[in-house]
């Protein structure tokens, strides 16, 4: 039986963020203090502190707001990976194998999880390194399809729905404004003439009402 692996991440940046117990039970997590152990599906907890590290320099925290860390894209990336998508599951998966261009998308045999088993790899003991230092190994990588995975699942992680793991309390759409998926303004169009809109964001679970399962909660 394997050994079950976890991260160990602020209370704080985990509010919203839909967690399973050993069980298989679904958890709405709301934010807190201290620390909390959160259950990895794919990562081990070595490897998922190598990806928080570099998603944290792909999008920190700064003046303007929070970052990756704060959002809890490493969680959304491991339940990506966990899941059909890291398996390829629904990708084309025979050869030729090539290069092609950008529009063609990914061509290559590796599936995402292999493609960050190696990533993760090569950045060696990233997690340890100052942040000048981690800019610059990202910086030596960046052409790789290791990085432009790992710079598209941390925008990902940020914006969206937190149902997926990240996007904790909805931070992200805070930090750009996005007041969610709703299918309609109908009922707030007379409610402030002249004055600008500010909704506060909310979930799809939160807007239709009941829980919503993302397809990396899929089975088989």
């Amino acid at each position: 039986m394997k050994r079950r692996e976890f991260l160990t991440l602020p209370g704080s940046s985990l509010g919203g963020v839909l967690l399973y117990t050993l069980a298989g039970e679904p958890v709405r997590m709301q934010a807190q203090t201290g620390e909390i152990k959160v259950p990895l599906r794919f990562f081990t907890s070595a490897e998922a502190r190598v990806v928080q590290a570099a998603c944290d320099r792909i999008f920190p925290s700064d003046a303007s707001g929070p970052g990756a860390t704060e959002a809890g894209v490493v969680i959304y990336i491991d339940r990506q990976l966990a899941g059909p998508y890291g398996r390829d599951k629904y990708r084309y998966t025979k050869p030729p194998f090539v290069e092609s261009v950008p529009e063609h998308g990914y061509q290559g045999k590796a599936a995402p999880r292999e493609i960050y088993r190696e990533g993760i790899q090569k950045l060696g003991d990233f997690a340890s390194l100052a942040p000048a230092a981690r800019d610059e190994k990202l910086r030596g990588i960046e052409t790789s399809t290791f990085f432009r995975l790992l710079r598209q699942h941390t925008i990902e992680g940020m914006f969206s729905d937190p149902l997926h793991g990240g996007n904790a309390g909805m931070i992200g759409w805070q930090l750009i404004g996005y007041p969610g998926p709703r299918m309609s303004y109908r009922e707030e169009i007379d409610k402030a003439p002249g004055q600008a809109y500010r909704q506060k964001p909310a979930s799809l679970a939160q807007i239709v009402g009941h829980p919503v399962t993302g397809w990396e909660d899929e089975k088989g």
